[in-house]
Order: structure tokens, then C-alpha cells, then sequence
């Protein structure tokens, strides 16, 4: 509906650049409507998400945070919080770098919600390393997991690309729909895990879009 130029080029912004644009900035570069911007780059996000073909087998570091605005009365783990609710996981290499980082949005902290990471992104034979919320003890039967204070050091990787993932959601979207939250997720760690690739990136995307079935509007409403 816009020319394939452009679309190369929102593919381009959202892939190889560092943090992407909203919709309405998006709109505005290309000179289209923001509601056209917004469609195609869902449907580009839908592209980003991971196959979970390749499971972490290393060392990571799972977490949970919350994203959203500041509620009264409402701290740590509150079942009834109206912010977004997502568990990470990060994979650290032997030097302590950051080698890949996943993220699930979850309805609570329950071992069921928590363990959704776990099934789409960690191997049963990762060394895995969480705080002493009563809801990692379930997964023990399946995973390595070793559980210490989350106010370590050694979580100061996983903390770090928490602040960042949150700081890359205020300062580009206004508002997230619940249900698209996965989507903008999928995308920042398309980015964050390829970003050693910067010269493959947009080639990369753009045949998984050219692979994947046509997206509709309806489609994008109704998934999570």
C-alpha cells in the first residue's frame, strides 16, 4: 500500500538500528498513516519472534520484573497489580558477558507462568541461576536451578538489561496494548542477540518475513 522502498526501510529501522522507532515517529518519517505503520510493523515483529529451536545450554539468570505505571500499595510480587508482568532470561558467556536475552510476559508468579520462559528457551542441561522465590522450586524437578539472593552481584547482568529493556519501552511507546507487549519483547531481543550481526540483520529479517504466512489485521488483534 506504500511502496516497497519504504517498507525496506521500516524493516531496515527496526533491524539494524539501535532502538527503532513507535508507529507514530515511523508514520511520520515515511509519510504514511499511523495506523499503516503500525500494521506493518507488527507484522515485521511477528517476523522477529524467536523459532526456540536453539535453547540456552549454558549459564543464565532468570528474573521476573513488572512494566507499568506506579500503583499505591502495590509492591513486589502483587497478584492483583495491573502492570505488565514478564520474566527474563539471560545468558552469560565465561568472560560475564551477555550472550543472549529472552523475555515472556507472564499473568502471575506462579511456577506454571514462570516455567514458560523455561520450556521456550532453556535446555534441561543449562546451568541456571534464579533468587529464592518459592515459585523457581517446581522447576528444580526438570532444571538445574540454583537458587541465591538476588541482590548479588552476580544478577548484575540480567539487572542491567532489565533497566534497559524498560528504559527502551518509556522512552519509544507511549502505551502498549497487554496483548502486543510479547511482540515489542520479541523485537528487543531480535535486536539485543543479533547485534553482532549487523551486516546480516536486515537480510536475516527480511527472509523470515518473505518464509512466514501473510498477517492479518484480525490475526495481530487476537494474538499474544
Amino acid at each position: 500500500k506504500f511502496g516497497i522502498r519504504k517498507a525496506f526501510g521500516i524493516v531496515f529501522e527496526m533491524s539494524a538500528t539501535t532502538k527503532s522507532l513507535s508507529s507514530s515517529q515511523m508514520a511520520k518519517r515515511y509519510s504514511i498513516s499511523r495506523p499503516t505503520a503500525w500494521l506493518f510493523m507488527h507484522k515485521v515483529r511477528s517476523a522477529m519472534k524467536s523459532s526456540e529451536l536453539n535453547p540456552v545450554v549454558g549459564t543464565v539468570y532468570v528474573d521476573e520484573f513488572v512494566y507499568g505505571g506506579k500503583e499505591d500499595l502495590k509492591q513486589g510480587r502483587s497478584k492483583d497489580s495491573k502492570k505488565k508482568k514478564i520474566v527474563a532470561a539471560v545468558e552469560i558467556d565465561d568472560e560475564g558477558g551477555i550472550k543472549r536475552a529472552y523475555f515472556k510476559r507472564i499473568d502471575d508468579y506462579s511456577s506454571d507462568e514462570l516455567g514458560k520462559i523455561f520450556h521456550s528457551h532453556i535446555s534441561t542441561q543449562a546451568k541456571v541461576k534464579t533468587d529464592k522465590w518459592s515459585g523457581y522450586i517446581p522447576l528444580k524437578r526438570e532444571y538445574d536451578i540454583e537458587q541465591i539472593k538476588s541482590n548479588t552481584s552476580d544478577f548484575f547482568q540480567i539487572n542491567t538489561i532489565i533497566h534497559q529493556v524498560k528504559s527502551w519501552l518509556r522512552s519509544t511507546y507511549s502505551w502498549m496494548h497487554e496483548q502486543n507487549i510479547q511482540k515489542y519483547l520479541d523485537e528487543y531481543s531480535y535486536r539485543l542477540n543479533r547485534s553482532i550481526h549487523k551486516q546480516t540483520i536486515f537480510d536475516n529479517l527480511i527472509t523470515r518475513m518473505i518464509n512466514q504466512k501473510p498477517i492479518g489485521l484480525q490475526s495481530i488483534k487476537t494474538s499474544r
